[in-house]
């Protein structure tokens, strides 16, 4: 099989449009870290242990044939100056047969050069697609169980079983409560637009930009700088950020523009990091955007699709850090801390976990999610979440700053949280806190300013 069509399926999503330059990538550093690199794709289930075999096999023969055209052209350069050096001093004419003997020998150096060329540069494109597609590196602190997360803290509660037990499941389940008090429409919305898509209408639209109002005004006093980003970037932008456009089941999870090189983000996390591609900053910046974000979410099945809880479009206040290597890691733990914070104000019930290796995405080196308890689901649900990405998402988009301590050019590192899911969270507080007595649902204090000053929501 030719080394260019090895791993294309994996390069392919990656739709070049000239906004980034090629990625360098820390060869030689995966390459003396292969165990750990080998650990990590194991323990994620990546599938991508191929790209790394392929990588440690060829990497040998990249650089020999690398040398081996270094040669050829500096001997080609130097038979050049022999040649030219002649045909100076041969005015007379008397060296003609040598003269045609070095033509001839430099063009035989200008074909295996050639041929050289095109072998090599296959051999690189084909072991650089191999590597854009290895996940990061683990965090130690990461679960050891692939697939159990590791409770942090409980939120709102003194266990996860004291709150399931103090909220017990009910077939009061926040469709069925948005519907009776007349905060949602999906049937029109089915009409319209399709399943999974959905009207926020009187108190359940206001109750969205009361948590969209909330969430930002405690960004901005946390220190963060307000954007708002687009919501169609380019694909090659999507890609760097490490996300990819179908799933393992190659089901499609991304939006494209017909005949366009261009997406509809599933989250601002995409446009916020690629806020300084290709640039050199000073660290630290924290980010915080508001967006409507876009997922295919194809395969998802169940009662899940029949109400806020997984749609296709919904809007979602992000955080974005860019900082260096020593303090990511304490950012994290900040980043983690300002969502509980959230979500304790909220008065939600929830729980934060450590989230284990089958659960990261392959930018995240560690990654934190805070799920609320859903008696009407019956089940918890996910409202934010939380990740270090490490220099994953900076390598790809060339997002560079100046170390302060060796005061070199470093890769900056990355830190991107869900500040409020908004359709998830309504989700969580219309199912925590319905009284079925009054078929009404208190609003929490602190979004009580936003909504007008009132206390509950009642059918009109």
């Amino acid at each position: 099989m030719l080394w260019s069509t090895i791993f294309v399926r994996y390069a392919s999503s990656f739709i070049n449009t000239s906004s980034l330059r090629r990625p360098v990538f820390d060869i030689k550093g995966i390459i003396s870290r292969q165990d750990e690199m080998r650990n990590s794709i194991s323990r994620r289930g990546d599938g991508s242990s191929e790209q790394l075999d392929f990588l440690l096999r060829n990497r040998e023969t990249e650089l020999a044939l690398q040398d081996e055209r270094n040669l050829l052209t500096s001997a080609r350069k130097k038979l050049g100056f022999v040649l030219g050096n002649l045909l100076k001093q041969n005015s007379g004419g008397t060296d003609l047969d040598e003269i045609a003997r070095l033509q001839l020998e430099l063009l035989q150096y200008k074909v295996k050069i050639s041929a050289l060329e095109n072998k090599l540069d296959v051999l690189s494109e084909t072991i650089h697609n191999a590597v854009e597609s290895l996940p990061n590196w683990l965090s130690d602190s990461v679960p050891s169980d692939p697939n159990v997360p590791e409770l942090q803290e409980v939120i709102n509660g003194d266990s996860v079983q004291q709150i399931e037990s103090a909220l017990p499941i009910s077939k009061h389940d926040h469709r069925t409560i948005g519907l009776n008090l007349g905060l949602m429409n999906f049937e029109t919305a089915a009409r319209i637009s399709g399943s999974s898509w959905y009207y926020l209408i009187n108190d359940g639209a206001l109750l969205e930009q009361a948590l969209i109002q909330f969430s930002l005004s405690r960004a901005r006093k946390a220190g963060y700088t307000m954007v708002v980003p687009p919501s169609i970037v380019k694909s090659e932008i999507i890609s760097a950020c490490g996300f990819k456009p179908r799933d393992q089941n190659d089901e499609k999870q991304v939006y494209s523009i017909e005949g366009e090189p261009l997406s509809l983000a599933g989250t601002a996390e995409i446009p916020l990091g690629a806020l300084h591609s290709q640039s050199t900053i000073s660290t630290p910046l924290k980010y915080v955007g508001v967006s409507r974000s876009y997922r295919a979410e194809a395969g998802a099945r169940g009662k899940d699709t029949a109400g806020l809880y997984r749609v296709h479009e919904f809007t979602k206040v992000e955080l974005f850090h860019f900082t260096d290597s020593e303090k990511a890691e304490g950012e994290l733990e900040e980043l983690r801390e300002f969502q509980a914070s959230l979500i304790r104000d909220l008065g939600l019930k929830a729980k934060m976990l450590n989230m284990p290796t089958t659960d990261l995405g392959a930018p995240a080196l560690k990654k934190y999610d805070c799920e609320a308890w859903m008696p009407g689901r019956g089940s918890w649900g996910e409202l934010t979440s939380s990740s270090n990405c490490g220099d994953y998402q900076a390598r790809r988009l060339g997002i560079k700053q100046r170390s302060k301590a060796t005061g070199k050019l470093e890769y900056a590192h990355t830190l991107n949280g869900t500040a409020l899911a908004v359709p998830r969270v309504i989700v969580a507080i219309l199912e925590q806190f319905y009284i079925p007595e009054t078929n009404s649902v208190v609003i929490p204090e602190v979004l009580q300013p936003f909504m007008d000053d009132k206390k509950e929501i009642r059918a009109l």
